[in-house]
């Protein structure tokens, strides 16, 4: 038995609420469980309880066994002279406050339906699945399941913009600088993510807004500060010259900055092809993080995205040999993840700041087709659900903050499941 479980019960009242009596045979009347308590002190605050005809209001704790509450030394701790009940699975031990006087205690073995228990040491006696409910993941109905995503999504969505409204502060509410920042992290996909960000915040973004309307010196600024540039041909040395002009102007260094990763990579996703791409987007528009707040569906951000690369990169993919000649334009595939993972964020976190609904977001997500990683598609062996990246975006968020830490009682599809035919 956890105590997670007993939170859960309590919590929501999963226990017969008539007949209740109290260790010392005082009869229960359950007014308010009260609200849960995520800080330090007893687990539920403000609770209401009608303990042998008198009134209560005070507050909850909760532990496997009576005995626990010496074990966690509450007798020492004043902030437990307020509690009111002390609710337990076993009553091993009278458990009394600092002065002298019992707490009430409510034994809820015997008030707990055997069907939610069993369901319960189903879910948290599978150890050895990809998630708890493996077997069982498929019942949970269609309605359910999709209630829950989108709640997931939202919650991933306010992961995501946390740090975005740190990086704001940081540089005074500057929305293009984070935008470009938010934008090359993407850019740089998984395996350069954190490569490309760091290369971001290697320079003031006022110096990339200074040179944008200079394709070569943009450029120049990105590879130079990205350590990628070699060759000694008439394009690769007009980098090198424009960069150390910078360089010396601009007081840079690349303190910080990561190497680039190529391999197992694609070429087109060499990283000196995404930062040629990044660059030209930058060329062709001017303020990039105010169109992109003003576009709807995803025809608009592909068409805004379409900008390509300087002709050197359409037979290059390095700075090494010459390859067949190949326009290195955005696939539908990657702006979609640009949408994702880059776009809609800075629009969540900027429609926040201005009190403007977030409906347009949800809309925007259903229209842009599932990712396919691994955990989307063993989450669609157990189930078929993904429809959308919404879905995809929600069931990593499941996988990651949920399954993977075993939250299942905190989770809407744990809780389906042990309510099931209880």
């Amino acid at each position: 038995m956890q105590e997670d479980f007993l939170y859960y019960v309590w919590q929501h009242k999963k226990f017969a609420l008539e007949s209740l009596y109290t260790t010392k045979h005082h009869p229960i009347r359950v007014k308010s469980v009260g609200q849960p308590n995520t800080n330090s002190g007893p687990d539920f605050f403000n609770a209401q309880l009608v303990i042998d005809g008198q009134l209560w209001a005070g507050n909850v704790e909760i532990h496997v066994k009576s005995s626990d509450w010496y074990l966690h030394n509450h007798e020492q701790n004043s902030a437990y002279d307020t509690v009111i009940l002390h609710v337990v699975w076993e009553h091993n031990t009278e458990v009394y406050r600092a002065d002298n006087s019992v707490v009430p205690t409510l034994e809820l073995k015997p008030h707990v339906a055997s069907g939610i228990l069993k369901n319960y040491k189903r879910l948290i006696t599978n150890q050895q699945g990809w998630i708890p409910c493996e077997n069982q993941f498929k019942r949970v109905q269609t309605f359910q399941m999709a209630h829950w995503l989108e709640r997931l999504y939202l919650e991933r969505l306010e992961q995501k913009c946390s740090p975005v409204q740190a990086r704001l502060e940081q540089t005074h509410h500057d929305w293009e600088a984070v935008m470009f920042w938010q934008l090359a992290r993407a850019f740089g996909s998984k395996v350069n993510a954190d490569a490309f960000w760091q290369l971001a915040k290697s320079f003031p973004f006022a110096v990339f807004r200074k040179i944008r309307h200079n394709l070569l010196d943009l450029e120049a600024l990105l590879f130079g500060q990205s350590g990628l540039l070699e060759g000694e041909d008439h394009y690769v040395q007009s980098l090198k010259n424009r960069y150390a002009f910078f360089k010396q102007k601009y007081s840079l260094n690349r303190n910080g900055t990561m190497p680039m990763q190529f391999f197992r990579l694609r070429p087109p996703n060499f990283p000196t092809i995404r930062l040629a791409q990044l660059a030209q987007l930058y060329f062709t528009h001017d303020h990039v993080f105010s169109s992109l707040m003003q576009l709807e569906g995803p025809s608009d951000f592909y068409d805004f995205f379409s900008c390509g690369t300087s002709s050197f990169w359409d037979t290059h993919y390095s700075f090494g040999a010459a390859s067949k000649k190949r326009s290195k334009t955005l696939s539908k595939r990657f702006i979609d993840l640009l949408i994702i993972n880059a776009i809609i964020p800075m629009r969540y976190a900027y429609n926040k700041s201005q009190g403007m609904p977030q409906d347009v977001l949800l809309s925007l997500i259903r229209t842009i087709p599932p990712e396919q990683n691994s955990t989307v598609k063993k989450f669609q062996q157990l189930k078929p659900i993904s429809t959308s990246a919404l879905d995809s975006q929600a069931l990593l968020q499941l996988k990651s903050y949920y399954c993977d830490h075993r939250k299942c009682l905190h989770c809407a599809v744990g809780s389906a499941l042990l309510n099931r035919n209880v």
